[in-house]
């Protein structure tokens, strides 16, 4: 048995090496192998999706920016959202990395995930094609903008309830948020970590953050019900992405590029950066969508990081 399993991850190591692409030399791979074969078609019935974002989620939605709007609608998303103003309390406003506690954890979160969930209305510009199927949101997704790249402390901080925009707390926000997200898996829950700045005084611990989100935070946790896309990742390198390739979810990242790759003359991501992140968002949000509702159910992961000489 333990010569087959060596073969088998002699095989795995080996079937990433060759689907590398060209051009990827010094890049970090990371790959996750499921036992059962993904699944990146859409779904066949209209499913009901919500975005909670502030200015760059609603650029990366923009039909003449990002075109992520049009292209749920192709895959079978029928698309709401939040922004500023919105909700109880004017919830909308804040999205920062600590906010997530208020939306999630607190007092009042009822009221806001009740409302989050029947939400059907549009806050920002963006084309939608389908009909409201009825019924409540099955998909959150959620992200923070500015600054929450720009996180203090050092990048292997532990956990920590005090504090505000630093690694530690970050890390203490979303294992906080991932209890609200277990109680309820009948929603599917998708981070979409927070994109680059172009200052890189900060820049290594935004990177040892969002790895730790992909690699690290859900370890252990017993349902599928919640996903991670490093946004900040695909924006940091035309060589870096977080994408279905080759047969496996691919994490690609050049060391070193951890700052905005993309500027539009500030830190919002421009046009190319928000389409690449659409194009390979979209077939790991089919791969989410299709674990969480049970249609492909992996049994096993195996992460096999891959240095790209």
């Amino acid at each position: 048995m333990q010569r087959k399993m060596f073969v088998l991850f002699a095989g795995l190591i080996l079937f990433s090496l060759l689907i590398a692409p060209v051009g990827m030399a010094g890049a970090q791979v990371e790959a996750q192998v499921s036992a059962a074969t993904d699944n990146t078609s859409p779904p066949a019935q209209t499913v009901k999706l919500i975005f909670i974002h502030h200015s760059t989620g609603e650029n990366w939605l923009a039909d003449d920016n990002g075109g992520l709007g049009i292209a749920l609608s192709q895959n079978n998303y029928f698309v709401s959202d939040t922004n500023y103003g919105w909700g109880f309390n004017s919830i909308g406003d804040r999205t920062d990395i600590p906010n997530w506690t208020e939306w999630f954890r607190s007092s009042d979160s009822p009221t806001y995930m009740n409302d989050l969930f029947n939400e059907s209305g549009q806050n920002s510009a963006y084309t939608r094609t389908l009909t409201n199927p009825g019924g409540e949101n099955q998909i959150i997704l959620f992200k923070s903008c500015f600054p929450n790249s720009a996180l203090e402390g050092n990048p292997n901080d532990p956990p920590s309830a005090a504090g505000w925009l630093t690694v530690g707390h970050a890390k203490y926000v979303y294992n906080e948020i991932l209890q609200t997200f277990a109680a309820h898996p009948e929603k599917l829950f998708i981070v979409i970590t927070a994109p680059p700045l172009s200052d890189s005084t900060y820049a290594a611990n935004a990177r040892a953050f969002n790895q730790w989100l992909v690699n690290d935070w859900l370890t252990g946790y017993p349902h599928n019900n919640v996903a991670v896309f490093d946004f900040y990742n695909v924006l940091t390198g035309p060589e870096n992405h977080h994408r279905y390739f080759g047969g496996v979810i691919q994490h690609v990242f050049t060391p070193g590029m951890n700052t905005l790759y993309y500027p539009s003359g500030d830190d919002h991501p421009s046009q190319a950066g928000n389409q690449k992140a659409a194009a390979e968002f979209i077939p790991l949000l089919n791969i989410f969508y299709h674990r969480w509702a049970g249609a492909t159910v992996p049994t096993h992961f195996i992460f096999l990081p891959l240095a790209i000489k």
